[in-house]
């Protein structure tokens, strides 16, 4: 086909969509009214949609769109530590031409391929572009991690750092000038995250309690506290931040780094009792994993700055907020 050829519904999705699945467990795929799966166990099931204007730029590239909208996903399920294992398309464009769908299943499968998960159905439709993904993952009978089950002593961590794909976001705006030799990773960091899967799996049987950072540690260590019925105690000092961050924190402050969001790391909890065991884990923890406070039983959450308290300036992000 030649670039910028538009195509009809069906042929796109033959072209850029239909794959052979890798995994045993998919008797049926792409291209009937349903899909066929052969499954024992739990499954954890996620849905995020990610439209123009609001979760990516009018104009971003398809690449990233495509690798976006499945990462996200994969972090919420990394959150209840799973393994991912398939997922459902849907996706609205204006026009369906070759260039950007070729661009976009690359990064959507780019992404699949490092994960093992395969691309089972879905739907296109003509509209305003956006992306609504909803993946699978599995579990072993009876487990999976929630938000509800931290207790007061347990430590709190997170994952990777915090606050680069704000500073790529407000730089990207024009209103934080980011020193050149770190802006390529902290776009990638906002264009292209990481989700934890591998650190997800290996906490599920040691964390009482997980939630991906999406909207920021302010708001998703909130919505996990209350979840629990307790609160949290954190010392700023502790947070993990980047020498990207550290280079633009006099004028980023804390507030990018807590309430901007879009992280996409894990904030779990975990009791003193298996903390030895955790730490016989670490080195698995290429991404890094932090002590940043500890649960306690009064509800809310304390920020602490040097010792002195501290109130963050938002709570996160809220689409009707």
């Amino acid at each position: 086909m030649k670039p910028g050829r538009r195509m009809d519904e069906f042929t796109l999705i033959d072209h850029f969509f239909e794959r052979a699945p890798r995994n045993p467990q998919v008797a049926l795929s792409v291209g009937d009214d349903a899909a066929l799966l052969d499954i024992s166990g739990r499954l954890a099931v996620t849905t995020d949609t990610l439209l123009a204007g609001v979760h990516f730029p009018h104009g971003a590239r398809a690449f990233d769109v495509g690798y976006k909208a499945l990462a996200v996903n994969l972090s919420d399920l990394a959150a209840m530590g799973a393994r991912p294992r398939f997922f459902l398309l849907n996706l609205s464009v204006p026009a369906a031409t070759e260039a950007w769908l070729a661009d976009f299943s690359a990064g959507l499968f780019a992404l699949a391929d490092v994960h093992g998960v395969d691309l089972i159905g879905g739907d296109t439709v003509r509209g305003p572009l956006g992306v609504t993904i909803t993946a699978l993952g599995e579990l072993p009978p009876g487990t999976g991690l929630t938000r509800g089950g931290a207790q007061a002593g347990d430590r709190i961590y997170v994952t990777g750092h915090l606050g680069e794909a704000a500073l790529g976001f407000s730089h990207r705006q024009g209103r934080l000038d980011v020193p050149p030799g770190f802006r390529e990773d902290i776009l990638a960091r906002l264009d292209r995250p990481v989700p934890r899967c591998r650190e997800g799996m290996a906490l599920l049987p040691l964390a009482s309690a997980a939630i991906d950072i999406s909207d920021g540690l302010a708001a998703d260590l909130a919505h996990m506290m209350e979840a629990s019925g307790t609160g949290a105690e954190i010392d700023l000092g502790r947070l993990p931040l980047s020498a990207a961050y550290a280079a633009c924190f006099a004028a980023a402050g804390w507030d990018l780094a807590l309430a901007f969001g879009d992280d996409y790391e894990l904030c779990f909890t975990l009791p003193r009792q298996r903390v030895g065991a955790f730490e016989a884990l670490r080195p698995a923890f290429a991404c890094g994993v932090h002590h940043i406070g500890d649960v306690v039983a009064t509800p809310g959450v304390r920020w602490s700055d040097k010792g002195e308290p501290y109130e963050p300036a938002r709570r996160g992000f809220n689409h009707f907020g």
